[in-house]
């Protein structure tokens, strides 16, 4: 069941046209460190990555933000915003409106909320605000009960992470967690599996079992060439 467009913004609005046309979305990640991996840039740019992204096709970018963990920064997000013509999607641990404000001034089209770092009360209003302010909020799953909070909350875009977010994906996290969760999601939503491919096998099990898009990081950060591993993955079809 395709989303209803009312509801659709800069995000899920690329994404589902995509899925339309018998494409898996890919959504790369541009991060520029992590705590089990280390330097995922290796000295390369991660402006001219993610244009390099875009140009071969990535529907949508994602930029990590938070500094601590993962070496991200505003600054990143602006650059990154300003430099390509497709929708960013900020993801950090967002708790405030502040954040959200921060997101839209550097020219975010989406930005993460995760589940497990709020509780009902909060998400929901964190979700009401960012479609205030033109951001679709991706809210993000790792749980059957964070599921139910999404659904009870009529969110429109899903995340489910196949890693543990708050072990700072420390864990050894796989797309059964994906298998496992998708069916629960309510037909019209956009289901997107996060974290933990490596191959095209694993983005067509997130496929099988119900997610709609993929999100994908380290695997092609940590390829000797990034673009050719993009183009690897994202000429999957379902």
């Amino acid at each position: 069941m395709k989303a209803d467009p009312a509801v659709c913004t800069r995000c899920t609005a690329v994404l589902w046209e995509h899925y339309y046309q018998g494409v898996i979305p890919l959504i790369p990640d541009i991060k520029c460190k992590s705590p089990k991996e280390g330097d995922l840039l290796k000295g390369r740019d991660p402006v001219a990555l993610a244009k390099d992204l875009s140009a071969a096709g990535a529907p949508l970018i994602s930029v990590v933000t938070e500094k601590e963990h993962f070496g991200g920064s505003l600054q990143l997000l602006r650059q990154i915003a300003q430099a390509v013509a497709v929708p960013i999607l900020r993801k950090d641990f967002i708790t405030t409106r502040k954040q959200l404000l921060e997101s839209a001034d550097c020219g975010a089209g989406g930005v993460l909320l995760i589940a497990s770092m709020l509780g009902k009360k909060q998400l929901f209003h964190l979700v009401e605000e960012a479609l205030a302010l033109d951001l679709e909020p991706l809210v993000e799953t790792h749980k059957k009960a964070e599921i139910k909070a999404a659904e009870e909350i009529k969110a429109t875009f899903i995340g489910i992470n196949n890693r543990n977010i708050g072990e700072l994906e420390m864990d050894r996290g796989n797309v059964n967690t994906t298998e496992k969760l998708a069916g629960l999601v309510r037909p019209g939503a956009f289901v997107l599996s996060e974290s933990s491919f490596s191959s095209p096998e694993e983005i067509l099990r997130a496929k099988a079992a119900g997610a709609h898009g993929v999100l994908v990081g380290t695997a092609i950060l940590q390829a000797e060439e990034p673009i050719k591993m993009y183009h690897e993955l994202s000429g999957l079809r379902g």
